[in-house]
């Protein structure tokens, strides 16, 4: 995993995920990042795979952007092109597909786990979380 720094797009695979949305017609976007989240959701209490976590949490980034409080993605590492109106329905399954890579077995987890930067990175999480599921 080619990681710079801690943010939902400071990695290799996420920078992937941001071409693959740009090369999605508009109108299709929102149903790709609905099958990233849903493809971390699904493997329940399966081995969860970096390369498929790091993409849900970019996604989930994205979902959180657009909500009140979320933080615009102002990396050169995201999309380059502007996202529609998410809807409002992905913001709980964000939620859980963040909540599924905090928890075991998670190779992103783990990995995070064998640095000095797991608490700020688990922050970032939490933030996105957060912002997803206002109090």
């Amino acid at each position: 995993m080619g990681t710079w720094d801690i943010g939902p797009f400071d990695n290799d695979t996420a920078a992937d995920f941001s071409g693959d949305l740009d090369d999605t017609p508009p109108a299709e976007r929102a149903a790709l990042i609905r099958a990233t989240l849903g493809e971390v959701i699904e493997t329940g209490t399966d081995y969860l795979d970096s390369d498929v976590a790091v993409q849900a949490v970019a996604a989930a980034a994205l979902v959180a952007s657009q909500c009140p409080g979320g933080d615009p993605v102002p990396t050169p590492y995201g999309p380059d092109e502007a996202l529609p109106e998410l809807p409002v329905e992905l913001r709980p399954l964000a939620i859980e597909a963040l909540d599924r890579v905090l928890t075991e077995p998670s190779e992103l987890l783990e990995l995070w786990d064998e640095t000095d930067e797991a608490g700020p990175w688990k922050a970032t999480l939490v933030r996105l979380r957060e912002v997803l599921a206002p109090r």
